[in-house]
């Protein structure tokens, strides 16, 4: 088995977690790629695993069950492993019973909420923490109320970032994007939680029992997923249906350890 540039790539037989980025990865907003289910299928016939790990907040992990459901992908709750789920237990561990004031979508807020967060989306002056996501449902009034928050002497987070998402059509701006939009305003700068931070592979491999030479990470960002591999120790397969480019590749200073064109690729050379 080998990968685009002819590597021997046998190792990914033996893997036995495949921790997968969804965006660009494996879908395009609302359209499955080619291949996907068959590469799914062989991973489960091979007695492996997958875990979906995105850096995508906009969308609770049940939306992303109810979502990937519908393209008829097999996956329940845990399944997945979010930006959100990650930057809860960041808070939980790091700022115990302070109020967060949050830049995000309803989904967002709610699943902040449930993991046992104060949450708060107006401006309040018992919020210690403003916390920024990949905000689909941004308005000027929000943006407007996050430099209120901003201006006062608080722990800045946000959940990822990625600077765009694809969609349909190219790309729409992300949350690393909305948070050069705010530093352009404030002049300050969020720690960022989500890939590359080997923090979601760490707590996925904790969860599994997974040890990090027996899993493999699939994506199409260098500077997230590609990094997050390098940061987690773990192998990592860059695919380039999404928003990396051979060129960023060969000129990036991030190198994948293989690569391939998608994933039906991967499944096809698997076989």
């Amino acid at each position: 088995m080998t990968d685009f540039y002819g590597r021997c790539a046998d190792i990914l037989k033996r893997k036995k977690l495949w921790l997968l980025d969804m965006d660009g990865t494996i879908y395009n907003e609302n359209e499955i790629f080619d291949g996907t289910l068959d590469f799914l299928q062989q991973i489960k016939d091979h007695g492996g695993r997958y875990i979906f790990i995105t850096n995508n907040s906009s969308k609770s992990v049940n939306d992303y069950v109810e979502k990937v459901t519908r393209m008829g992908i097999q996956a329940g709750f845990e399944d997945f492993y979010t930006s959100s789920q990650a930057t809860a237990m960041y808070i939980r561990e790091n700022y115990p019973g302070q109020t967060v004031y949050c830049m995000g979508t309803r989904s967002l807020v709610t699943e902040l909420r449930e993991s046992g967060l104060t949450v708060v989306t107006e401006p309040d002056e018992n919020a210690s923490i403003v916390l920024i996501g990949f905000d689909t449902e941004n308005t000027s009034e929000k943006i407007r109320n996050t430099c209120i928050m901003l201006g006062r002497d608080v722990v800045y987070l946000a959940t990822n970032p990625d600077l765009v998402c694809p969609v349909s059509f190219g790309f729409i701006p992300d949350c690393g994007s909305m948070s050069i939009m705010l530093k352009n305003a404030t002049g300050k700068e969020p720690f960022f939680i989500g890939k590359p931070e080997p923090i979601m592979v760490d707590c996925v491999l904790k969860n599994t029992g997974c040890l990090p030479e027996d899993a493999v990470i699939v994506g199409d960002r260098l500077y997230t997923d590609i990094a997050t591999g390098k940061n987690a120790v773990v192998d990592a397969v860059c695919v380039l249906s999404g928003e990396a480019t051979l060129s960023d590749i060969e000129e990036g200073d991030i190198k994948p350890d293989f690569l391939f064109r998608d994933v039906k690729e991967i499944w096809e050379k698997l076989r």
